[in-house]
């Protein structure tokens, strides 16, 4: 039984450094943007979240990509 993979959509999520913890373990919020293209190229993506970085208030601590897919069985 084969299965195939259908791309959904992908999310651009910003790791940002919002303040240090009393014991000085960095504090760490994120902020998502859904609806991304899947097609779209790491590249793009990485330069967009590098510009929209600079509009937060906090340092840019992390960029993550999210993909989402659908797996169907071809029965």
């Amino acid at each position: 039984m084969a299965v195939t993979k259908v791309p959904g959509n992908s999310a651009l999520r910003l790791v940002l450094h919002v303040g240090d913890s009393g014991s000085g373990s960095p504090i760490l919020r994120t902020k998502t943007l859904s609806n991304v293209k899947p097609t779209a190229a790491d590249q793009d993506i990485f330069d967009v979240a590098t510009a929209l970085a600079g509009l937060q208030d906090y340092p840019l601590n992390g960029i993550n990509r999210v993909d989402n897919a659908a797996l169907i069985s071809e029965a």
